[in-house]
């Protein structure tokens, strides 16, 4: 299954924040803007397997 969201990054004086616009929870920040695309890959994959553990307890009670 191929994925595909919507990343948005934005300079702030400490460096980049970035978000999923389709995906609540996944963001993060970075001192630079590969720091926080690396960061961001992070967030979602976490935010993905949390949400399928949520959705397999909840069908499977």
């Amino acid at each position: 299954m191929n994925l595909q969201c919507t990343a948005v990054f934005q300079k702030v004086s400490e460096g980049y924040i970035a978000f999923v616009e389709e995906l609540p929870g996944a963001n993060t920040q970075g001192r630079t803007l590969q720091e926080a695309r690396a960061n961001l890959r992070e967030a979602i994959q976490l935010v993905l397997e949390a949400n399928r553990l949520l959705s397999e307890e909840m069908f499977a009670g």
